[in-house]
């Protein structure tokens, strides 16, 4: 039986007592009359509303906020127009399509002129609206729309599609494959592509790019700039040619590109958090930390189910309401933000209990919604979670989600290591992360209660190279790119086993930390970070001598 005090630190709790795979640039099966968006301009990318039209004028073309791609349609509702923004195609007699959209605003539609809509009340991210039709015995066209409500607020709309055989009578012959896909450019947040033209029996009309198994772009021609990327991030393309008959052809040959270094290096994405835990330990004034160290983050601990997949606070305090919130709005009138870290070593956790990705996605949506998260951390422990490979995918799958709905969201995954690198889980939670598509921003380590013996800085630095070493191999990484995507949480003081990373030593790791631009620098707890020398590992202090809040002014210096 696994000692339920080693590794990670998380494991003070007990001490106290307290998808389908998604394949990047997949190849369409070559046939006919296949399936395809018929909807010219569907992510707004031109630039320009055209061939959509709005009334009153009220439809524009905004780069924030954005589905996909770096554009995205804003209907400016008034008290006597809802901003309906629509476009008539050409479409096949009794035959079925489905219309698609991602939306967010108050009170949102999505329809045909004449047949089906469907709506949403007030996402405050984009959700996507489905709504499926068959057309009339002698329909030849239809006009689809979306509109919000009157008085309701400025709608935002992206990435709509028609998806079905587009008119075109008796043309039923696919493109073939535009050839020799490349990269001919690229910067932190954009790849700019180029390819051969496909051919057609009556002519291609437009050319869908695609990252990963996501359409980000249209075009018409043979090049394209896809904008919106994050910085030192890899990206797989392909690209279909489409005619005006709906026909889509086989994908294009794929390309990997890596974007370039933001300023400074990296993702762009730096965070010093360490764990502040409202449940145990008597927990200090948060804003008062903030004023005696000058940390901005706070990785608050921990978000568990409640049951039936829904999240609160220790399984027991509420999502919204209660002294966390209080806290949370304290440390943001002080200029502060938090991540919220879900999991744990123990309890009843969210990814362990929902039984379904789609399930845990909307758990983590309604976290995400209560507090307008800009990053979430999800703290992968135990047999229960860590070393269960249905629950890994299941977590995964579910942060692919929640990243494509929530433009800019940063996912953290957090979970332990070896002194020399990720364990056998750690490595097929790496190799599932890329597999799915992932887009994981930060891989974060936890470097402690695992019988290192006494150097925790040279045994963190080895397990961060080796951490570094296999996302290289994983995903194609250069040096600074993995880098990039590495946390570090350490464990202040003793550790569960005895570890002891004093003062000095982890001034040296954020040193190392800072040299090395990783992305992340956090440590268990803050509720710890208080001196009693020969106290033992206890909730409320680090069992060292220390002065009060010095691991936390030492994190406050991690600038990657």
């Amino acid at each position: 039986m696994r000692n339920p005090l080693r590794r990670p630190g998380r494991r003070l709790l007990a001490l106290l007592g307290s998808t389908a795979l998604a394949l990047a640039g997949a190849i369409a099966l070559p046939g006919t009359a296949q399936a395809a968006n018929v909807l010219p301009n569907p992510g707004f990318e031109s630039g320009s509303l055209s061939p959509w039209s709005c009334t009153g004028n009220l439809g524009s073309i905004v780069s924030s906020p954005v589905h996909g791609g770096s554009k995205a349609l804003a209907g400016a509702v008034s008290s006597s127009d809802n901003a309906k923004c629509a476009q008539t195609v050409s479409v096949q007699p009794n035959t079925a399509y489905t219309l698609k959209g991602w939306v967010r605003g108050s009170y949102v539609y999505l329809g045909v002129d004449g047949g089906a809509s469907t709506w949403t009340s007030s996402p405050t991210a984009y959700s996507q609206l489905s709504v499926s039709f068959t057309t009339g015995a002698s329909q030849t066209s239809a006009t689809v729309y979306v509109h919000g409500w009157y008085a309701q607020g400025t709608y935002h709309a992206d990435d709509i599609s028609l998806d079905g055989p587009g008119g075109g009578g008796s043309d039923s012959q696919a493109p073939t494959a535009p050839a020799s896909l490349r990269s001919t450019a690229k910067t932190s947040s954009s790849v700019s592509l180029a390819w051969n033209a496909a051919t057609d029996n009556v002519g291609v009309t437009a050319y869908d790019i695609y990252s990963g198994s996501n359409q980000v772009l249209s075009v018409s021609g043979t090049t394209a700039t896809v904008g919106g990327l994050s910085s030192s991030t890899a990206y797989t393309f392909t690209v279909k040619a489409r005619d005006a008959a709906g026909n889509t052809s086989p994908a294009s040959n794929s390309v990997a590109v890596t974007t370039d270094a933001g300023t400074g290096g990296g993702t762009g994405f730096k965070q010093a958090a360490p764990y502040l835990y409202l449940g145990w330990g008597d927990p200090p004034s948060a804003s008062s930390v903030m004023s005696s160290t000058g940390i901005k983050w706070y990785t608050m601990a921990f978000m568990l189910d409640q049951g039936g997949c829904n999240p609160a606070w220790d399984s027991t305090r509420p999502l919204t309401g209660g002294t966390d919130q209080s806290v949370i709005n304290q440390i943001r009138s002080a200029g502060g933000d938090i991540v919220p870290s879900f999991g744990g070593w123990q309890g009843s956790k969210l990814g362990a209990n929902c039984s379904s990705a789609g399930a845990l996605a909307g758990a983590l949506q309604k976290v995400i919604d209560a507090y307008g998260l800009k990053a979430i951390d999800m703290d992968i422990e135990n047999t229960d979670e860590f070393e269960n490979a249905t629950v890994q995918d299941r977590i995964l799958t579910a942060l692919k989600t929640v990243k494509a709905n929530n433009p800019g969201l940063r996912t953290i995954v957090t979970f332990g290591t070896t002194t020399t690198g990720p364990t056998y889980w750690g490595n097929r939670l790496i190799e599932q992360a890329r597999a799915l598509d992932a887009g994981i921003d930060v891989f974060t380590i936890m470097p402690f209660d695992f019988g290192g013996g006494s150097d925790m800085y040279g045994n963190t630095v080895n397990a961060a190279e080796g951490l570094k070493t296999k996302l290289k191999s994983t995903f194609g990484w250069d040096d600074a790119t993995a880098y990039a995507h590495i946390g570090i949480s350490g464990m202040n003081g003793l550790s569960d086993q005895q570890e002891n990373t004093t003062p000095a030593i982890w001034t040296q790791i954020r040193d190392w930390s800072n040299s090395h631009h990783i992305a992340r620098l956090a440590f268990w707890s803050v509720n710890r970070d208080r001196p009693c020398a020969g106290g033992g590992v206890v909730s409320n202090c680090s069992g060292i001598n220390q002065s009060n809040w010095q691991f936390t002014s030492i994190t406050a210096g991690f600038t990657g």
